[in-house]
């Protein structure tokens, strides 16, 4: 049977035990988040950890979420109260795996994800880590390349060894919808698309060093290759998610997470890491990267495969300054 232990009791032995384990403006952050559950056991009565329950969990979650919070920073605080919650069963104050009653807000849900993107200077950052540390790895290509060229994961998905020409520098993509890889605007998605010539290297390197050379179901070789041949988009999604974890490409959490506690410090749950991304987010800041650098809208449309319309309303996330400023260097003259 558990000894009773107050909340606050908790809470003290939780800061005491964690001071000098983490940075002081971390654990600053920790005794205000948990300050608030404090006061939600003496608004509602709660004084006993031993008693804690899922639907106690979600209670206190629907009362945070009453102030109006941001999903992104609700999650963050009820994180800290999950491990709050691990702490409590390791010393025996309150149930075992207790803590993982505690749901997350899922950060899609009432959110306008079209905000989500992959800015420039993390790209830089991105490519940095893996020029040092993952160059011309599966994942490095699958980044750079999404990157580069702005085309959607299925896209990428589709291209085999042979539509890659490396000495012109160019992807000649293609409909194939009978061997397994359609492109979603099908036929007016097939365009050839030129490359730079340092993807051009690492992309030579990658099918020199680590390409696994194996063919699909209908004898290709996918460029994006795997030892069961072509990958599935999971597959894709697994890598943009976990290369763009902060704490991967820059050895530093903005969450202030412990990541040997981290829920998103695994594979397959990279996701649940906030700052993480899907490959639709590089498809997006690519788009504004290039818009940015005063690439024409006719080109872009053409490059990525969107229309003009949907560019605009979806994909070009440029500041009005930013667009404004753009649209100045062309009036100039007049």
């Amino acid at each position: 049977m558990l000894e009773p232990t107050t909340p606050e009791e908790a809470v003290e032995l939780y800061l005491k035990d964690r001071k000098g384990d983490i940075a002081h403006s971390t654990h600053n952050r920790h005794h205000e988040r948990l300050k608030r559950f404090l006061e939600w056991c003496e608004e509602t009565g709660f004084d006993n950890m031993n008693d804690i329950t899922g639907k106690k969990l979600l209670e206190y979650k629907q009362w945070r979420k009453a102030d109006g919070l941001a999903n992104v920073t609700l999650k963050n605080q009820l994180w800290t109260l999950r491990v709050f919650l691990q702490f409590c069963e390791n010393i025996d104050a309150a149930p075992k795996r207790i803590n993982e009653k505690m749901r997350m807000p899922d950060l899609d849900v009432g959110e306008d994800t079209r905000d989500v993107l992959v800015t420039s200077a993390e790209a830089e950052q991105i490519l940095d880590y893996c020029e040092k540390f993952e160059y011309a790895t599966p994942r490095h290509v699958t980044f750079y390349l999404l990157w580069h060229t702005g085309i959607r994961s299925g896209t990428a998905r589709a291209l085999d060894v042979s539509d890659y020409y490396s000495k012109e520098q160019y992807l000649d993509v293609s409909h194939q919808p009978e061997q397994g890889t359609p492109l979603k605007n099908k036929e007016r998605g097939e365009r050839q698309i030129t490359l730079k010539t340092e993807l051009c290297e690492v992309l030579d390197d990658y099918i020199d060093m680590h390409h696994p050379m194996q063919e699909d179901d209908y004898g290709r070789v996918p460029l994006l290759g795997t030892s069961h041949g072509r990958p599935h988009k999971t597959t894709i999604q697994y890598k943009i998610y976990t290369l763009t974890r902060p704490c991967h490409y820059t050895n530093e959490c903005p969450h202030d997470r412990d990541p040997n506690e981290c829920e998103a410090n695994s594979h397959s749950q990279a996701s649940q890491c906030p700052s993480s991304v899907s490959p639709h987010a590089v498809r997006r800041g690519s788009i504004t990267h290039h818009r940015k650098a005063e690439i024409p809208k006719d080109v872009a449309s053409e490059r990525m495969n969107v229309s003009t319309e949907v560019l605009d309303k979806h994909y070009d996330r440029r500041t009005k300054e930013e667009q404004r400023e753009a649209r100045q260097k062309y009036l100039d003259g007049l």
